[in-house]
């Protein structure tokens, strides 16, 4: 009779264990979705804001009402379909971010459009993808559900204030209580900025990770006192080939922003308005659908 020695039978079961705890712990970041804390959705319009909606217009490419006036147009450039909005608000209240499935968690995702609707959006964009992160500060309408500091602290957040004022922050220069403490009621934590002071802050060579250079893009930017712009752009497709960093960056300051902030892009790039899903969000180039993500950034009620 052959006998294994205690040493192998140890081997194995060390590395049996070690194998199903990586792929519990990909199963986890990955594909395993956790619920943290719910959030209670809240479509009452604050006391500081005008209460009545009335005269209510919208067209295609309009939204408009006592509130909130919204224009979007349609370009090609850089051999790219580029969808831009520029939105003006009488009260900055309006710009608010929501969870997919009002759950902040682990893999808890939905569609852009999913989230828009339940949140009574007019517009709506992807956000910073928190939860494809297990680090990064994460704060949504004033409440801090994560404060650890992420890995890529240099990329910098977009900090958006109660008064609606953009800044650039870095988490490890800061605690993200302190960023509430001082009126911070959002928190975008991708990267990188585009434009600060209205001068284009990164370069033709500036990229996310090991990303293409030409991509479907999503970014956000402020023009002046609660006068705000989106750009979407795809990308990967024969009729539109992707912006680069630095050509999405040059629309934003050519469009007047003085802060302007790139979110989650590729696969995740989606814009939502009156409705209806306006642009063609592709991973892979061959399929035109959206992919589910972890929280928006939208103007509504």
């Amino acid at each position: 009779m052959n006998f294994i020695k205690k040493p192998f039978i140890y081997s194995i079961i060390f590395a049996t264990t070690l194998t199903g705890s990586f792929s519990y712990s990909m199963l986890k970041t990955f594909v395993l979705s956790e619920t943290i804390s719910t959030v209670e959705i809240n479509n009452t319009v604050s006391t500081t804001q005008t209460k009545t909606v009335s005269s209510v217009a919208t067209t295609n490419n309009s939204y408009s009402d006592n509130n909130i006036q919204i224009n979007l147009d349609q370009i090609t450039v850089y051999n790219t379909q580029v969808y831009i909005a520029d939105i003006k608000v009488n009260d900055p209240n309006f710009l608010k971010t929501a969870l997919a499935n009002n759950t902040y968690g682990t893999n808890v995702t939905a569609k852009t459009t999913t989230t828009a609707k339940a949140n009574n959006a007019i517009l709506a964009i992807n956000g910073d993808y928190y939860g494809a992160n297990s680090k990064g500060y994460v704060i949504k309408n004033g409440v801090v559900y994560r404060d650890t500091v992420r890995d890529n602290a240099s990329n910098g957040d977009l900090a958006i204030y109660a008064d609606g004022s953009f800044k650039i922050i870095y988490e490890n220069e800061i605690s993200a209580q302190e960023l509430v403490s001082q009126g911070v009621v959002n928190l975008l934590a991708f990267g990188p900025s585009l434009v600060e002071n209205g001068e284009v802050v990164v370069n033709e060579n500036t990229e996310v990770g090991r990303a293409m250079a030409s991509n479907p893009r999503t970014a956000i930017g402020i023009i002046d006192e609660n006068h705000y712009i989106v750009v979407v752009g795809d990308g990967r497709t024969s009729e539109s080939s992707g912006l680069s960093l630095y050509q999405l960056a040059q629309i934003m300051k050519e469009k007047g922003a003085k802060v302007a902030y790139n979110l989650d892009g590729g696969g995740s790039s989606s814009l939502y308005f009156n409705g209806n899903l306006i642009n063609k969000p592709t991973t892979n180039g061959r399929t035109i659908s959206e992919r589910e993500v972890s929280d928006i950034v939208y103007f509504g009620y």
